[in-house]
């Protein structure tokens, strides 16, 4: 029993370290690999190969293929968090540092909790989460502001929209994910989502034209390796750690990767990357994580009605 526990007690570890540093150094590892790839060719190479690993995987161990309707909801899905939020996130960590990239990706969580307020009705607008929205916000507006003279170039503001139209899409898509018909079986779910996003993102990258623009010839190991990373580590290791931990763990403590994330990011990008961390990058982190951890710390109104209620964080990594 006690040496069980101790192997238990690992793999949980384990788990979480994959989460919280494999998944928080993904943001460099896009950012590598976009400036050798077109952005949206290199988000539906790695979830292609992603989602067709995940799928098969689940067919081979027994699992049923999601029906046509599943596969409409799938699809539906994969529009928003695939094409729009990740390939958002591709195309502007081009224009933005990846540390930053991921702080700013860290306000899915204020407009998940701005969703429920108003569209599902889990969650009443209190003087703290209120208060907690509204730092979020100045976080925000202190990376982007070219007012405030906190050391560092604001960041890019195209590239800012880009960020937060993709926070809005997962946002979104969290709220249908309760709504729309799915797979039972989480990985089949997610693997099925990660493929027809793959193809989707694949027609994009062709509708953008950046077939005519790339060589692979001339893109250096580096890059490739990124996108192995991002393929292996990021999407297959890292989403199966999510899995076993959402079975063995509480949601909230899985779910403190939405907020551990981003200072993995920021530190990666400043050791790793040679990203600046300037007095405004520290502000504006501090402020959109004190704002994370509120939101999510926050329980949710139970709902009248009998509508799964999902973890507000839940998520298939970055």
């Amino acid at each position: 029993m006690e040496a069980q526990k101790r192997r238990t007690t690992w793999k949980t570890l384990l788990a979480f370290a994959i989460i919280y540093f494999v998944w928080g150094s993904t943001f460099l590892a896009i950012r590598v690999g976009v400036h050798e790839v077109p952005p949206f060719l290199l988000a539906a190479m790695r979830f292609l190969v992603a989602g067709l690993i995940l799928y098969g995987w689940m067919l081979g161990k027994g699992e049923p293929s999601p029906s046509r309707r599943q596969w409409m909801s799938a699809s539906l899905l994969a529009v928003l968090i695939f094409v729009i939020d990740y390939g958002l996130l591709f195309w502007a960590e081009q224009r933005v540092p990846s540390g930053i990239a991921a702080v700013m990706m860290a306000t899915i969580a204020v407009f998940m909790a701005l969703s429920e307020i108003i569209f599902l009705g889990t969650q009443r607008l209190t003087i703290r989460l209120g208060l907690a929205l509204l730092i979020g916000i100045a976080g925000v507006a202190v990376l982007m502001s070219r007012s405030l003279n906190l050391g560092g170039a604001p960041i890019d503001t195209v590239g800012a929209v880009a960020l937060i139209i993709a926070s809005v899409s997962w946002s979104i898509a969290s709220v249908l994910t309760r709504k729309l018909p799915l797979p039972p079986s989480k990985v089949m779910s997610s693997g099925a989502q990660m493929l027809a996003g793959g193809v989707l993102l694949t027609l994009t990258s062709a509708l953008l034209g950046e077939f005519r623009n790339f060589h692979p010839a001339t893109v250096s190991r580096g890059a490739w390796l990124s996108l192995l990373y991002l393929i292996v580590a990021g999407s297959i290791i890292g989403f199966t750690a999510y899995v076993w931990l959402i079975h063995h763990e509480s949601p909230t403590k899985v779910g403190t990767y939405a907020y551990v994330n981003p200072v993995v990011a920021v530190l990666v990008g400043y050791y790793l990357g040679g990203e600046p961390l300037s007095l405004r990058t520290i502000l504006g982190t501090v402020f959109v994580l004190i704002s994370v951890v509120v939101i999510t710390m926050t329980p949710a109104k139970k709902p009248a009605a009998t509508l799964p209620v999902k973890h507000k964080t839940e998520a298939v990594g970055r």
